[in-house]
């Protein structure tokens, strides 16, 4: 039997960091399944789905604990046995706006009385071609429960965005695979 692992680490940006995980995961026959991994702010920080022999859980364990005093630190997660069976449609989310706080705020809030899921959300800011002034861009993956219509999450979107003075697009498919 093997148990799914959700590992999160974080460390000051340098070579080797995701080596050093992936060693230890190999070292205790664990398998490297899926990763997200960003530099932010001098720091190398990620999320890996790994998946390990039920014997090699506590070895594992204490292998990466011990990455500590290099300065990379790790946490530990055991997966979920199986997801929710409740039927979902998937959803893109693309957000633009003029930098301000409380847009990630104001945006999940409304995805969360809608019954809205975040899948994957990626955000960023970058500067205005003519202007250079600073624009807040984000794409999501949304998932959406049933009963509620893509035209009624739209509406309560764009509603929003109107209010925050954001521009707010949702449609089938993948973040950021077109409109």
């Amino acid at each position: 039997m093997t148990t799914s692992l959700v590992l999160t680490f974080v460390g000051d940006d340098r070579p080797g960091l995701v080596n050093a995980i992936s060693e230890k995961v190999v070292e205790f026959g664990g398998t490297w399944l899926e990763s997200r991994s960003v530099r932010l702010a001098g720091k190398f920080a990620g999320v890996v789905l790994v998946s390990v022999p039920d014997e090699s859980l506590i070895p594992l364990e204490s292998a990466l604990a011990k990455l500590a005093p290099s300065g990379l630190r790790v946490s530990i997660e055991r997966g979920a046995a199986t997801e929710s069976g409740r039927p979902r449609r998937t959803v893109k989310l693309d957000v633009v706006g003029n930098e301000r706080p409380g847009i990630v705020r104001d945006v999940t809030q409304a995805l969360t009385r809608l019954g809205v899921n975040i899948e994957e959300f990626a955000s960023g800011l970058e500067g205005e071609p003519f202007t250079g002034a600073l624009m807040f861009h984000a794409t999501a993956r949304l998932s959406v429960p049933e009963g509620l219509g893509l035209d009624e999450l739209r509406k309560a979107l764009e509603k929003l965005a109107a209010e925050i003075m954001v521009d707010l697009a949702v449609g089938e498919g993948e973040p950021g695979a077109g409109a």
